[in-house]
């Protein structure tokens, strides 16, 4: 029997993410070179769509982001792009004021499309179709949006990826051909989303200032994803967002900032660096959520990578058991030692990279 081929989407990419009370980004992807027109405005609002032009290029890979200013908290807006005779529409939700008791539902995920299996012919990727009848506020995704280094080459996949990504334009082919899939592109325009990176946005375990395909991998990930680093660090990646008082989300950069893995653990070990822990530790100890979480993508607890070259935060082996000068250990329990002292409470931690789910 034929495997069937998912539905064409339509032209246009269409994303939103970084929301907050009174702010969102808007990504977009065109057809081709030109000027996208932007309409947004409030769901059933009777003012009339605000409209805003959004310029793509070739040498952006027709990409482009717009920062939306100025919008009104706890608010659906509607967005539609537009190029020419196509279009494409998506809904977000603004975050309530950090003082108001709002309820708050939010979807996380990481490791999109590993081993090779990738966008199955045969429906694509279904998960993302559930996640969308839930409604959430937002969703986290949680590292590893792409496998940039390994070939989406098995039977019974969507064509379009079977090389292990090397260059700008190999990047940005490999993340356009996850935000291609239809069940995905429907959940990026039905809410919105906060984007991290893990290392197969690059290649395997890579650490990123010793790594030179670093900065090739992370422009790509600025092109393909809503992600808003301040102007003063364009570069940045990690972050923080809150919903109403009852949340604040702190989203940790796990890899530009990392030692080798290979590097004995101890005081001299980071995976955040030092201005990123600082960072870490000051805003969860004086956060006035009443939840604090904190995305890392990779476990703080199960082991990945080499014995000797671990890249999660735990140094144990396979079985539970200590492996001497493994993984960021050192760094990993002076943070959570500073937490329990100044009494942080109602802490979770959310993280990807393990390639399974459990609460």
């Amino acid at each position: 029997m034929a495997a069937s081929v998912p539905a064409a989407e339509p032209a246009i990419l269409v994303a939103t993410g970084d929301v907050t009370p009174t702010g969102a980004v808007v990504w977009a992807r065109g057809r081709h070179a030109g000027t996208l027109e932007v309409l947004y405005g409030v769901v059933g609002g009777a003012a009339p769509m605000a409209r805003r032009a959004l310029s793509v290029t070739a040498g952006g890979d027709f990409t482009g982001k717009l920062a939306l200013t100025g919008l009104t908290p706890a608010t659906r807006y509607a967005v539609r792009v537009s190029q020419g005779e196509t279009r494409a529409e998506a809904e977000f939700v603004t975050a309530p004021p950090p003082d108001a008791p709002a309820r708050v539902t939010f979807l996380w995920s990481g490791d999109l499309g590993g081993g090779g299996y990738c966008r199955p012919l045969d429906g694509g990727y279904r998960i993302f179709a559930p996640m969308l009848d839930r409604r959430a506020d937002f969703f986290l995704f949680v590292g590893d949006t792409i496998y940039a280094d390994v070939p989406c080459d098995r039977p019974g996949v969507v064509a379009g990826a079977e090389f292990r990504a090397r260059t700008l334009a190999q990047y940005r082919a490999r993340h356009r051909y996850n935000r291609e899939d239809a069940a995905l592109s429907a959940l990026l325009r039905g809410t919105s989303v906060y984007a991290i990176w893990d290392d197969h946005e690059v290649r395997n375990d890579f650490s990123g200032p010793h790594d030179w395909l670093m900065p090739v991998g992370r422009q790509a990930l600025l092109d393909y994803w809503p992600i808003a680093p301040p102007a003063e660090e364009p570069t940045r990646l990690y972050r923080r967002f809150r919903w109403g008082r009852l949340l604040e989300v702190f989203i940790l950069d796990t890899r530009q900032y990392r030692s080798p893995n290979t590097d004995t653990d101890g005081p001299g070990k980071t995976m955040l660096g030092a201005e990123q822990k600082r960072w870490l530790v000051d805003g969860v100890t004086s956060s006035t959520a009443t939840w604090k979480v904190v995305v890392t993508s990779v476990s703080l607890s199960i082991p990945t990578g080499k014995p000797n070259a671990r890249d999660s935060w735990t140094g144990v082996s396979a079985f539970g058991l200590p492996v001497d000068g493994a993984g960021f250990v050192t760094e990993r329990d002076a943070i959570l030692d500073r937490f329990r002292k100044h009494g942080v409470k109602n802490l979770v931690f959310v993280a990807a990279d393990v390639h399974h789910a459990e609460l």
